[in-house]
């Protein structure tokens, strides 16, 4: 882990200048106890700042304490969340990871750090996080923490320092503290537009061009939110449809990562799952999705490839080839994990242009098309246009 402590300026913009910790009543501001040596925090400028970077708009340019560097920033906090999400984490534990992310890197992806510490949590390769390759990767290194953190017996009873301090083990035990408004109000921004809230922000858009492996996916609906209960079909042998619509980027309600999948399958699942809501892009490698680079972001092969290579299972780059991997399964035999093919806008039955992953409960992720977002349709609106199925774990 990171030794150093992070310094935390005031910033004089009218009113977010913090001469001292205050209290506030506004609804419009979260704070904490002035003895973590916490900072009021405008949730309404978090919140426009996050709508704003969602969007694939730039940073509006207000300033809040801790994101200095929101284009940067956020998409790595909307992967924090999202992972936590995907494995079903209360909110109080995505506040914790927020704030952890917040103490050791500011929210930044970093190469280096203390001793061997590397990335958001700059957890340590020498210490059993992983390898620096994998710990370089968002969603494995968010995963890693909730694991964790998951294990710290009684957490949620903890405060969020507390619980911060228990999976990271840091020289400065208190330092985390000061971080929770910032994360909660980050957390609070970013969750309903992952569950398909209504203040979920419009899909970005991306470069007009077709797939090269694979567009044109069956419409998406659009879906339940978050605090819905579970929907009728949620089982692992249904269509899906019992879902009703899925707003496109979202997670239906009821849905969790199947815990009897194997474990190259649940993290491949999470790690596509951390891209939901990211622009597609034709030939682009996925490995950005997040990015600013459009070439980073994800087409439908690419992110079924960088999916199962987070999971440490090399597929090829494109639909044509990797129809040819693994095993055959028919469709009414789908397990968790498994590619399931369709001929899409540029490829055939016997030459598919599309894939997606098969989650369980009848729900498919995948990146649909040019100006679509990674998202997550029904089995019941792909049934009729799947060409193939493979097993490849």
């Amino acid at each position: 882990m990171k030794k150093t402590m992070a310094v935390l300026g005031l910033v004089a913009t009218g009113p977010l200048l913090l001469a001292a910790p205050i209290l506030f009543a506004s609804s419009g501001i979260a704070s904490a106890a002035c003895a973590s040596g916490a900072q009021a925090v405008d949730t309404d400028a978090v919140a426009a700042e996050v709508q704003q970077i969602l969007s694939g708009g730039k940073a509006n340019g207000v300033s809040v304490p801790g994101l200095d560097d929101p284009a940067v920033q956020l998409p790595n906090a909307v992967t924090i969340t999202a992972t936590g999400i995907a494995m079903n984490v209360p909110a109080r534990g995505q506040v914790v990871a927020l704030a952890t992310a917040l103490q050791e890197s500011g929210l930044r992806n970093l190469d280096s750090g203390d001793r061997d510490s590397l990335g958001l949590f700059q957890q340590r390769p020498s210490q059993g996080w992983g390898t620096a390759e994998q710990i370089m990767q968002p969603v494995y290194a968010s995963t890693r923490f909730y694991q964790a953190l998951l294990k710290v017996d009684g957490w949620q009873s903890l405060t969020v320092t507390q619980a911060a301090q228990a999976v990271q083990q840091s020289g400065y035990p208190d330092a985390y503290a000061k971080w929770q408004p910032l994360a909660t109000a980050l957390q609070e921004a970013i969750a309903p537009r992952l569950s398909g809230g209504s203040s979920a922000p419009a899909a970005p858009s991306a470069s007009a061009s077709p797939s090269p492996s694979g567009s044109s996916s069956p419409s998406p609906g659009a879906s339940a939110s978050a605090s819905a209960p579970a929907a009728a079909g949620c089982d692992s042998g249904g269509d899906g449809s019992g879902f009703g619509p899925i707003p496109a980027g979202s997670v239906p309600s009821g849905y969790t990562i199947p815990t009897t999948a194997p474990a190259q399958v649940q993290t491949a699942l999470r790690w596509a799952m951390g891209q939901l809501g990211t622009a597609y892009q034709w030939g682009g490698s996925c490995t950005d999705p997040h990015g600013s680079d459009p070439m980073g972001r994800c087409d439908c092969s690419s992110l079924v490839q960088q999916a199962y290579r987070a999971a440490g299972v090399t597929l090829d780059r494109t639909t044509f080839t990797q129809v040819t991997e693994g095993t055959p399964v028919s469709v009414d035999a789908l397990q968790p994990g498994d590619l399931v093919f369709t001929a899409g806008s540029d490829g055939t039955a016997t030459s598919p242009g599309h894939v997606g992953i098969y989650m369980g409960s009848g729900l498919i992720i995948n990146a649909p098309h040019t100006g679509a977002v990674v998202s997550i349709d029904t089995l019941a609106s792909w049934a009729s246009q799947i060409v193939a199925a493979r097993r490849v774990v």
